[in-house]
C-alpha cells in the first residue's frame, strides 16, 4: 500500500485507522472538516497530508482521493442529520472510489442487524432492523454492495478510546475525569460489547490489505463482554473514582430530548442497551488469524489518559 484515504480521521475510530496506517509506513491523507483537531493528531508526522475538506463536496473527496489506493470510510454524522445525510456522502465516496480506481473498507455498526436473540451473531444472522437507522444503515449496506466498487463493510459494537467522543462510554468517562457524578447509560447489570478503537483499527487494516474481504460484510468483536458494574470497579480500581454512578433511563433520554436533537434521536436506540447483540468473529479470524484484544482494564486505563493529556 502507498497511499490510503482516512476519511473522517479526527474521529475516535479514523484517528486509530490513520495511526494503524502510518505504524505500517504508509502515507496517509487525513481528511475531516475540523482543521485544529487535525492538526492536533498529525502535524509534524511526515506519513500524513492534513486535508480539511467535506464529504459532501465531490470536488474536494475526488482532489483527496487522487493517487489513493485504499479509501476508509468512518464519518461519523450525529443522528439527526442520517435520515437526509447518510445517502448522499455515501454515494460521493461510492462516485469517488470508482472514479479513482481505489478500495473502500467502510467502518459500520450493527443497527442493521435483527434484534438479539441472545446468540452470537455471525455475518449470517438476520438483517430486520427494528429502528429507522438501523433501516438507514440497512440501505447504505445495500448501495455499497451493489456498486461497482472494491468495497467491505465491518460491523463493530460500541467503540471506546482515544479520541472516540461521539460514544455512550465517553460521556460517562468524561464525568469520571472532570470528577463530577457520573452516569451510566442502560441498565448496569446488563452485559454489553464494546471495542477498544487501536483493536478494531487493526482488524481493519489487515482486511483491507485481503483480497478476499471485498465484496461481503465482517463482524469485528470486542473484547467479550462486560457489565456497566464491572467497568464501574475498574474505573474505581485506576482513577480512584468514589462517588456514586446512577443510571440513565429511557425516560431521562426523551426528557433530554426535548432540548437535545442527538438525544432526542438515541432515544430509539437505547433498547439495544438493554438486549444487546454480541458479535461472532469466526469468520474474520478465519480469513486474518487471531485479532488484537486489548483487556478492558487496559483499555480503559489508555482512554482516560489520553482524556487527561488534552486538558
Amino acid at each position: 500500500m502507498k497511499k490510503a484515504l482516512v476519511l473522517g480521521a479526527s474521529g475516535g475510530m479514523g484517528s486509530a485507522i490513520t495511526f494503524e496506517l502510518i505504524s505500517r509506513g504508509v502515507k496517509v491523507i487525513a481528511f475531516a472538516r475540523n482543521i485544529k483537531k487535525l492538526q492536533a493528531l498529525y502535524e509534524g508526522n511526515n506519513l500524513v497530508e492534513i486535508r480539511k475538506g467535506d464529504v459532501f463536496n465531490y470536488s474536494q473527496l475526488k482532489d483527496a482521493a487522487k493517487d489513493v489506493e485504499y479509501i476508509y470510510h468512518s464519518v461519523n454524522l450525529p443522528y439527526q442529520e442520517w435520515a437526509t445525510k447518510q445517502e448522499p456522502m455515501i454515494n460521493n465516496i461510492l462516485q469517488v472510489s470508482e472514479n479513482v480506481g481505489a478500495k473502500l473498507a467502510v467502518v459500520d455498526n450493527i443497527y442493521s442487524y435483527a434484534e438479539s436473540t441472545g446468540e452470537k451473531a455471525t455475518e449470517q444472522y438476520a438483517k430486520n432492523p427494528q429502528t429507522k437507522k438501523g433501516k438507514i444503515r440497512l440501505q447504505i449496506e445495500k448501495m455499497v454492495m451493489d456498486s461497482k466498487v472494491q468495497a467491505f463493510i465491518a460491523h463493530f459494537p460500541d467503540f471506546y478510546g482515544p479520541y472516540a467522543e461521539s460514544t455512550v462510554l465517553h460521556y460517562f468517562l468524561q464525568s469520571i475525569i472532570d470528577n463530577k457524578k457520573a452516569m451510566f447509560v442502560g441498565n448496569k447489570k446488563v452485559p454489553r460489547e464494546y471495542i477498544y478503537t487501536p483493536d478494531g483499527a487493526k482488524a481493519m487494516v489487515e482486511l483491507s490489505l485481503n483480497e478476499k474481504a471485498y465484496g461481503q460484510c465482517w463482524n469485528i468483536p470486542g473484547t467479550g463482554v462486560i457489565t456497566g458494574e464491572e467497568i464501574i470497579k475498574i474505573i474505581q480500581e485506576i482513577a480512584g473514582y468514589s462517588k456514586k454512578v446512577s443510571t440513565i433511563t429511557k425516560n431521562m433520554v426523551r426528557f433530554i430530548g426535548i432540548f437535545d436533537p442527538s438525544m432526542r434521536e438515541y432515544v430509539e436506540m437505547y433498547d439495544l442497551t438493554q438486549k444487546p447483540l454480541i458479535l461472532n468473529g469466526e469468520k474474520l479470524e478465519c480469513l486474518i488469524g487471531p485479532i488484537q484484544k486489548t483487556s478492558y482494564k487496559e483499555g480503559l486505563e489508555r482512554t482516560l489518559n489520553n482524556m487527561k493529556e488534552k486538558i
